[in-house]
């Protein structure tokens, strides 16, 4: 989770496709009109099955002079030795 949020941060769209499940994976990533990250804090990391996991975090933000926050669980599978994001849901406050 932390290394996918830094590749958000540095604009490093080959890896987040790396990493992203091949079931969900988008066939393009565009970071071009991404905010500017600020800060994470993962807030639970719960193993759901021999190879699934999810991870609930807040992302912070700045767009466009404003702060934000992105809350999300996501789910991850294991394959290979390597975890893989899947999706996740985006969480209202």
């Amino acid at each position: 989770m932390r290394s996918r949020y830094t590749a958000y941060c540095v604009g490093a769209a080959d890896y987040l496709r790396a990493t992203w499940h091949v079931s969900t994976r988008p066939a393009a990533l565009t970071l071009d009109d991404t905010p500017r990250w600020t800060g994470l804090r993962i807030e639970s990391a719960t193993s759901t099955g021999p190879t699934t996991a999810t991870v609930g975090f807040v992302a912070r933000y700045r767009s466009g002079g404003r702060a934000g926050e992105l809350r999300e669980l996501s789910r991850f599978v294991c394959e290979d030795g390597r975890w893989y994001y899947v999706d996740g849901d985006i969480q209202d406050d």
